[in-house]
């Protein structure tokens, strides 16, 4: 059955549907799709009998279980890629934290892949008053699309870490969705440099008043990479707040990036809290960003609602005053790409990972180990 998830007249109007008949096939003319590459994802839009699937070890909150039995039951698929990953799949890879358990180390969940192209789907539950960081890490050897589930009970906390990380050859079309229960609390991260077109839609819903969700993201592109990002929030509840903060760096002739942000404040979300931002560094000359910052309110009685884009060159003020204290230029611009990611990659609550994705980023500048030491005792120098 197909399910019409918003009014026509919003900004993301959606169908929701488990048959890929019910979903027009996408010719890059749509709004949802006139960035994307079609040639690239055009093997996405029809049935692969030959793909894989992606499947995790299975461990104390890790689980495979039949896409009958999974966590996120009531979620249907957006889009034709998703409802065709989704009807191609008989597994799903769930991760499920007990009401009020409180689990102290990362879980994490190493997707892997089966084929050359894979399909997979994906289920967090989080129950009621539980806390826990999730890390999905995401097999970037396969070409692969699917979707990630998210649920969070009345007054859980959930972290959620994305990793895309890999060969720059590979395809990745995702759908990210979180559910967000009474003063649940969110913070979803994802880390984009790898791949050589990913495009990662996270959408956000609240089932009750009170929930909170942040939606975070790095992402650093070269050498002709296209890496977009779709954010929907839809605030129907009273009294919840969202805050989206994407940054990405690129380089390269031919790399682009995109970041299309949709808020959606429906007519009963009185006292809604909302704000979104892009950022965009331009690290040479070629590359391409485009930025969409789109805010629709149904009521006037909000908290606060805003939104903001940038995109830019090396600030050359801050390299002046970073080689005045004698810091040499190509440390200097090491050290402005660290500060420009590092309000995002600082909530990450792990440090391991936080450690992990900045020394992937210094890789992909450039940097061997010996300049990433240098970096580290500048930075501590600088904030003396």
């Amino acid at each position: 059955m197909t399910v019409l998830t918003a009014p026509p007249s919003d900004l993301a109007p959606r169908v929701a549907s488990a048959r890929p008949e019910d979903f027009p096939r996408p010719h890059g003319r749509e709004e949802e799709w006139r960035f994307t590459p079609m040639d690239a994802v055009a093997p996405f839009l029809d049935r692969d009998p030959a793909a894989g699937a992606l499947s995790a070890e299975p461990g104390t909150y890790v689980s495979m279980v039949p896409i009958a039995d999974r966590a996120g039951a009531s979620w249907l698929p957006t889009d034709l890629p998703s409802a065709i990953a989704f009807s191609g799949t008989t597994t799903a890879v769930q991760v499920a934290v007990p009401a009020e358990q409180v689990v102290e180390d990362p879980i994490v969940v190493d997707l892997r892949g089966s084929a050359g192209r894979s399909y997979g789907h994906v289920d967090v539950h989080v129950g009621a008053h539980a806390r826990a960081v999730v890390v999905l890490v995401h097999d970037l050897t396969v070409d692969a699309s699917g979707s990630i589930v998210t649920t969070l009970g009345d007054g859980a906390e959930l972290t959620m870490l994305s990793i895309m990380d890999g060969p720059a050859e590979r395809t990745h079309l995702w759908n990210w969705h979180t559910e967000i229960g009474r003063d649940a609390r969110f913070v979803g991260s994802v880390v984009t440099i790898g791949g050589r077109v990913v495009r990662m839609l996270p959408s956000v819903g609240f089932a009750g008043p009170g929930g909170s969700a942040e939606l975070l993201g790095a992402f650093l592109g070269d050498h002709g990479q296209y890496l977009e990002h779709r954010i929907f929030v839809d605030h129907d509840q009273p009294h919840c707040s969202s805050n989206v903060v994407f940054k990405g760096a690129l380089a390269g002739e031919g790399t682009h990036t995109v970041w299309v942000g949709d808020v959606l404040v429906r007519r009963a979300a009185i006292g809604t809290d909302t704000y979104e931002m892009n950022r965009n560094l331009l690290l040479d000359d070629g590359a391409r960003a485009d930025s969409v910052p789109n805010l629709e309110l149904e009521t006037g009685d909000v908290a606060s609602a805003g939104h903001a884009s940038a995109t830019g060159r090396f600030d050359d003020e801050q390299l002046f005053y970073l080689q005045a204290r004698g810091i040499p230029e190509r440390i200097a611009r090491q050290l402005v790409v660290r500060g420009f990611f590092v309000d995002v990659l600082a909530r990450i609550p792990s440090e391991q990972w936080r450690t992990r994705v900045l020394h992937r980023i210094a890789q992909r500048l450039g940097m061997d180990d010996s300049i990433e030491a240098e970096l580290s005792g500048t930075d501590e120098e600088a904030g003396s």
